[in-house]
């Protein structure tokens, strides 16, 4: 497939086109809602619920104490990247309580994409090991909050033990072409992996 077809949407396609499960991961309130709603082609389907008070001491809610809602169970939404490639979105609940639906949701995917807030790094531990646990190929964004202080990417990669051989970018959640531009270097990498599984079929 030609790489440069990722960025330019209406490129035609010269055979069909090949649709890929993509995951959307990390901590709570990391912004994987916030990511498949801003970047998804059509209305998402969200489980977000209100926080109550029963939730105290069972949801962590440290650096996010403004959060409402929470997801309970999946975000989805979906997006054409070009005319021969089309992304199916589903966003992981981040509370440790609903972890268990992880490994359902995992199953048949081609990629995920780890959003980290850099505030609070340690949110998303167990998204990374997750990945390589599943061996599924993955990218890490460093959403960037109002708040959030810059540190080099190198710093980061390091603080989380992220491999070598990873991606790691640096996106505004909230931005659908920031969140494109997330998932384009998903492709990337998933291509550098494996061309054939990003073939159209």
């Amino acid at each position: 497939m030609d790489l440069k077809g990722f960025d330019r949407p209406g490129r035609p396609a010269a055979q069909g086109t090949r649709s890929v499960k993509v995951m959307i991961a990390g901590g709570f309130g990391t912004g994987k809602t916030t990511m498949v709603r801003s970047v998804s082609d059509i209305k998402p389907l969200t489980t977000e619920e209100t926080l109550t008070q029963a939730s105290a001491g069972v949801d962590h809610l440290i650096g996010v104490t403004d959060k409402a809602q929470t997801t309970v169970s999946l975000d989805f939404g979906k997006i054409s990247i070009n005319d021969s490639l089309m992304l199916y979105l589903f966003g992981t609940p981040g509370q440790e309580r609903f972890w268990f639906l992880w490994n359902g949701l995992f199953k048949g995917a081609l990629g995920a994409v780890v959003l980290v807030d850099t505030r609070r790094l340690a949110s998303s531990f167990r998204a990374i090991e997750e990945m390589e646990r599943q061996n599924v190929p993955f990218v890490v964004a460093l959403n960037m909050f109002p708040d959030s202080r810059e540190h080099p990417v190198e710093e980061i990669r390091d603080a989380l033990d992220i491999p070598p051989h990873t991606p790691v970018v640096v996106c505004d959640a909230r931005d659908r072409a920031s969140s494109r531009d997330v998932l384009v270097a998903l492709i990337r990498h998933l291509r550098e992996r494996s061309a054939v599984a990003l073939e159209p079929r």
